[in-house]
């Protein structure tokens, strides 16, 4: 006999939109505006309000709270979002806020990530796909991150930062600057520590794609130069080195400066 993909015990608001194919585990509550894709798996014990999107084939392991409402004393119950795209992996006790009329309006996590148990993520940030976030590591308000970056566990990021592609993060660091990508940073407050070599391996860069970096890290932190004679440098490495595109990029969009 197949078991149901509803499970008795759950509450479903009848203004929910689940597919047919979802899984919703014992004494979850899902709210009105909700509406869940194909193949996403919700565990107990989970509560998800509206108005939240989830796209298909995620896994929410129990007791995360998702599309609550912002920790923020200006927010007045306006329609504001959650969106979460495909394939994510939500692990235990994390909690996802909607955003603010302030900023965006919506809270945005993209595909493919992986996220790790107590992860709080706050109203309006934006991430981006293929990150990791592990244990407790925590987003305040409008923090922007970036594809194939990783948190170390209780890594905490200040409001309003960014960090950057293939950037890693070590174990309780605490950011209060934007991290440019395929930095290693660290410390509280994080200061950087070379580029993410053995990751940036792990996604097929070649040998002198990494040297490149390298080279660009060097000029960005160790030849003395300020900022702005480092991308003066940087846009000129960029135009034989293409992988430098995201660094110049980032820099020119950094509004809370860089960590150095």
């Amino acid at each position: 006999m197949t078991e149901p993909r509803i499970h008795p015990t759950a509450i479903i608001d009848s203004r929910a939109e689940l597919d047919s194919s979802v899984e919703v585990g014992a004494f979850t509550i899902i709210g009105p505006d909700v509406r869940i894709g194909a193949g996403t798996r919700v565990a107990s014990h989970v509560v998800i309000k509206g108005p939240t999107t989830i796209g298909r084939d995620n896994q929410i392991f129990q007791y995360s709270s998702l599309g609550e409402v912002p920790q923020d004393k200006k927010f007045k119950n306006e329609p504001t979002l959650l969106e979460i795209g495909d394939g994510n992996t939500i692990r235990e006790f994390c909690t996802f806020n909607r955003g603010t009329v302030q900023d965006k309006g919506t809270t945005k996590i993209g595909s493919h990530n992986w996220i790790m148990a107590y992860v709080h993520i706050a109203h309006d940030c934006v991430v981006g796909d293929h990150t990791i976030f592990a244990n407790n590591s925590s987003l305040a308000g409008h923090v922007d991150v970036h594809d194939h970056a990783i948190l170390g566990g209780f890594t905490l990021i200040h409001q309003f930062c960014k960090i950057g592609s293939h950037v890693i993060t070590a174990v309780g660091s605490v950011v209060f600057k934007d991290i440019p990508p395929y930095v290693t940073a660290a410390g509280y407050d994080a200061k950087p520590h070379g580029i993410n070599s053995e990751g940036l391996k792990r996604r097929g860069f070649s040998a002198d794609n990494i040297l490149q970096i390298k080279r660009a890290y060097k000029t960005l932190y160790r030849n003395g130069l300020t900022l702005e004679e480092a991308k003066q440098q940087l846009a000129e490495q960029s135009k034989t080195s293409p992988e430098l595109n995201i660094l110049v990029d980032f820099l020119n969009q950094s509004t809370r400066g860089i960590v150095r």
